[in-house]
């Protein structure tokens, strides 16, 4: 049995000390050293998708010398071409669709938003995302079709009514609100074609969708420095910071309850004077045991398949059900994932034998003729760095292979197609199929935009009829 001296006298605890340093505990109703740890392994898992959420947020509309500055709040910021391996503010980031964001504060009143007329052939989506992560809505070819239209998204304590021409209202659980719009680019010729959908896209405070005057403004916030040293040594400061913003919701009662037993409350700064030693340890060792279940939890669940992991995928609160280690893991492997509806992610880490991918090896990826993924939209494999789950620097400027590529990619005698997977060119004859891969550790993400739900199909993810095939070592 693990002891309370065996823990002071622990070496990870010790060296987590240095760099994790947490609130103090309250000195009244001490939950006790075990439920100290079992608190703050929860406390982290619940956390984690909120802080990470948080750094995004800083680093996009409030540190206007982040590098990562898109804009103010309530307005669209379109990224004229797709994220490259410069764009390191968001983990895992798709290179496919130009983004467009938009992070709204609801606090003042509602955000209206409107999109054109799409061409049918072209597929987009508007994820709606609230500060916890969860997809609380979609607009977009899947959800709403193509057609122009008006919708809008309310905070937590709107009370209001839908004004006329306002096709559906979205609901966010907290008043900061991130909408991510996805537009597809076939080509690099299309790009121009992409900035005219990007230009009719249009966020108006309600007041101004109504041409009335505007409610008085919400109180300015002083919102604390975030990067990436400070969201490890002041994460539970930058939860209690966001829980001010974030009403609890149904099956949050408990999870804030023990939080509070250790200082975390909403909205409440932390004194850390005279923290005792044992105070301290306990958080730290709850948070490391959380660190290591959350990984556990990315690379175990689902299924693997050919060495793909199939099986986790965003969702909203009624999916996640409480489930904060599950939240955790998927905002870790790739925060902002969409619905399985929308897309699903088998992603990999290891060849069809299970070994551990390397760019020190070279690989391929061949699908059948008859055996592409099965997708509405479109699909691609994308590459990044095994370590940082950032897009990969490589001197042909290509971070994936995907469906647009098809009539460029060379086919194989019997129809297949095979991708090369590896840091060095495969030569001029198969350059076109070349995946370029980091020095060390590959991490590799399959997007099926919009699958199809019919066999052969990826979904459901528990029980899929389409089964990607395996990366292969050559050699």
């Amino acid at each position: 049995m693990l002891t309370k001296r065996d823990l002071l006298r622990s070496g990870a605890a010790g060296a987590l000390a240095s760099v994790l340093p947490a609130a103090a505990l309250a000195q009244t109703a001490r939950p006790g050293f075990f439920g100290a740890i079992d608190i703050a392994q929860k406390g982290l898992a619940y956390g984690l998708p909120i802080v990470m959420n948080y750094a995004v947020m800083y680093k996009f509309v409030i540190d206007k010398q982040s590098g990562q500055y898109k804009g103010p709040f309530n307005t669209i910021a379109n990224s004229r071409d797709v994220f490259t391996d410069k764009d390191t503010a968001v983990v895992t980031p798709n290179s496919d669709t130009p983004y467009s964001m938009l992070w709204m504060d609801l606090r003042a009143e509602p955000i209206v938003i409107s999109v054109p007329a799409v061409d049918p052939k072209r597929y987009y989506s508007v994820q709606l995302i609230d500060s916890s992560t969860y997809n609380y809505g979609y607009i977009g070819s899947r959800a709403t079709g193509n057609d122009a239209g008006d919708y809008m998204v309310v905070g937590p304590n709107w009370r209001g009514e839908t004004p006329a021409g306002v096709k559906k209202v979205f609901k966010s659980s907290s008043q900061h609100s991130l909408a991510i719009f996805r537009t597809q680019l076939f080509n690099a010729a299309d790009i121009d074609n992409v900035h005219k959908v990007q230009d009719e896209y249009a966020a108006r405070p309600l007041s101004t969708f109504l041409n009335q005057p505007a409610p008085p403004a919400a109180p300015a916030i002083d919102f604390p420095k975030i990067d990436d040293e400070s969201a490890k040594s002041k994460f539970f400061e930058y939860l209690a910071f966001m829980m001010q913003f974030m009403p609890p919701m149904q099956n949050e009662d408990a999870i804030r309850a023990d939080l509070a037993k250790i200082g975390v409350e909403a909205g409440k700064p932390f004194s850390l004077d005279g923290l005792k030693l044992d105070d301290r340890l306990q958080v730290l060792v709850g948070v490391r045991m959380a660190d290591r279940r959350i990984d556990d939890v990315l690379n175990l669940s689902g299924k693997t398949i050919n060495g793909w992991k199939v099986g986790l995928a965003g969702g909203d609160a009624a999916y996640f059900n409480g489930d904060w280690l599950k939240r955790a893991a998927v905002a870790r492997g790739g925060i902002y994932a969409n619905d399985a509806l929308e897309a699903a992610y088998p992603f990999a880490r290891a060849d069809d034998r299970g070994r551990t991918l390397d760019g020190k090896s070279k690989y391929t990826l061949t699908f059948p003729a008859d055996g592409l993924p099965p997708v509405n939209a479109f699909w691609s494999v994308t590459m990044y760095d095994g370590k940082t789950q950032l897009l990969v620097k490589n001197p042909i400027d290509r971070y994936l292979i995907n469906a647009p590529m098809l009539p460029d990619l060379k086919k194989n005698p019997d129809g297949s197609i095979t991708i090369h997977i590896q840091k060095d060119s495969p030569g001029p004859d198969k350059e076109s199929n070349w995946l370029p891969a980091p020095e060390g550790p590959i991490y590799m993400v399959m997007r099926l935009y919009w699958p199809k739900t019919s066999p052969p199909s990826i979904l459901p993810l528990d029980n899929p009829t389409w089964k990607p095939p395996g990366v292969m070592r050559v050699g």
